[in-house]
């Protein structure tokens, strides 16, 4: 069973879709360790630490997610997290954006899955085959 760590990254409030993050993981067999909203980047490193988690799961709807999450690569490095998987979806820009220039910059923040604007379920089967890729490896 993977432990994974979610919610919702800076001054987003996006209850409910947190909460339908927390429970398709669940369904899945993850073990669930939720932030809930509101949730700074320092907080979801502690929490992967504390809980040793396999990955970190940020989400954003609001779309101000890059300017919370530009420190990632550095915290990871400092905090010698290589084998955590980490991820972020959502709405990930205010307005439009071209999918073909977010997911490049957000990988270079040190994500390791980006989904713009994918559905659920398709980002969370993604999830699942790169972990087990991960796993063969």
């Amino acid at each position: 069973m993977y432990k994974v760590v979610t919610g919702v990254v800076g001054n987003d409030i996006h209850v409910v879709a947190n909460r339908l993050i927390d429970i398709s993981l669940q369904a899945r067999g993850f073990r669930v360790f939720n932030l809930g909203v509101n949730t700074y980047l320092k907080e979801f490193i502690d929490a992967v630490v504390e809980s040793d988690a396999d990955v970190l799961l940020i989400s954003s709807l609001n779309g101000e997610a890059e300017g919370w999450c530009r420190e990632l690569q550095f915290l990871r490095a400092e905090y010698e997290l290589k084998d955590v998987v980490f991820v972020i979806g959502g709405n990930l820009s205010v307005g439009e954006a071209n999918v073909d220039e977010i997911v490049p910059k957000y990988k270079s923040y040190g994500f390791d899955l980006v989904f713009h604007q994918v559905d659920l379920n398709t980002g969370l089967d993604t999830l699942e085959v790169y972990l087990k890729e991960k796993e063969i490896s």
